[in-house]
């Protein structure tokens, strides 16, 4: 098995949005995905790029992804945002997760940010077991808190 992990390019983002839709199904989110495979390519590789991301790729085919992007957080200043760490069904166990991680990592430390931000579901354990291993720390007291497109068109119809 020969893995490489590398910067994704636009023609990867079909099978992208495959793995995408793989994720969301595993987490109980099948009917969830609306993102299409033009809103990656013009997303991620425009003039002004709202992700990056790296892929793993197995005897040349994708079985990975890790999405980030950049935030900014009013305590510490510079972080990065791990949208999506995916690894499909039929090849987890052979350290692809890890290796993309890795590569966030060097990637977060390059930048000079002072912290990676992500979530995982609080049922996921082997999830939550495998970024604890790494060093990570689940803050369980901490709820994710959105408003949809929907929620937005409301919002502001009250204002």
């Amino acid at each position: 098995m020969k893995l490489t992990i590398r910067g994704a390019k636009k023609n990867d983002m079909p099978r992208v949005l495959e793995l995408i839709q793989e994720l969301a199904y595993f987490e109980k989110e099948s009917d969830a995905v609306e993102v299409s495979v033009t809103d990656l390519e013009q997303d991620g590789f425009g003039e002004n790029p709202a992700f990056y991301c790296f892929v793993a790729e197995i005897d040349n085919t994708i079985e990975g992804i890790a999405l980030i992007y950049n935030r900014y957080s009013t305590w510490k200043g510079k972080i990065l945002h791990l949208e999506d760490l995916i690894v499909s069904k039929a090849k987890r166990g052979l350290g692809i997760g890890s290796a993309l991680l890795d590569k966030v990592v060097q990637f977060a430390d390059n930048l000079g940010v002072k912290r990676i931000n992500w979530e995982v579901l609080d049922w996921n354990e082997p999830a939550i077991a495998f970024y604890e291993k790494k060093g990570a720390k689940v803050m369980r007291d901490w709820d994710v808190v959105q408003l949809s497109e929907q929620g937005i068109k409301d919002y502001i119809a009250k204002l």
